[in-house]
Formats: C-alpha cells, sequence, structure tokens
C-alpha cells in the first residue's frame, strides 16, 4: 500500500508513474502526466519505488536526473 491516497501503486505495492497512473483511474488533471509523475500532480517517483522500474541503483541515478528537468517542466506549467 502507497503512503498517500492519492498516489496509486501496482499490486505489490510499487508507484504507478506517467501512463500507468492513468490507467490507475486516479489520474485527474487535464493534461498527460510526465513520465515519471505519480497520480498525484506534481509528484514524481523513481528508483526502486517505482513499478517498472529495473531496481537498480544506476538506473536510480539517472531516474534521479531525469526526474529533476521533469520537475523544472512542472513548475513551467
Amino acid at each position: 500500500m502507497c503512503c498517500r491516497p492519492e498516489i496509486s501503486c501496482d499490486a505489490h505495492g510499487f508507484v504507478s508513474t506517467g501512463t500507468d497512473a492513468i490507467k490507475s483511474g486516479q489520474w485527474n488533471a487535464d493534461r498527460e502526466p510526465f513520465a515519471l509523475e505519480t497520480s498525484g500532480p506534481g509528484i514524481f517517483a523513481v528508483g526502486d519505488i517505482r513499478s517498472g522500474s529495473v531496481k537498480c541503483v544506476a538506473a536510480s541515478v539517472g531516474e534521479g536526473g531525469i526526474a529533476i528537468a521533469l520537475v523544472h517542466r512542472y513548475l513551467q506549467l
């Protein structure tokens, strides 16, 4: 179970992001979510907590870098 009710998780408790956040039925913004954005608009998830991640430190670091760029884009909305 996720720590916040507005954040959707998969059957294993990993956080849904991007298009999976839409599929959860909890996405309520009038735009598509960014790739690492959760079902809570403006809340991003990276690394092992994210559903579909490869569970590798190097990949998590890379996702963190991508998330920084996405947060900047989100703040420009």
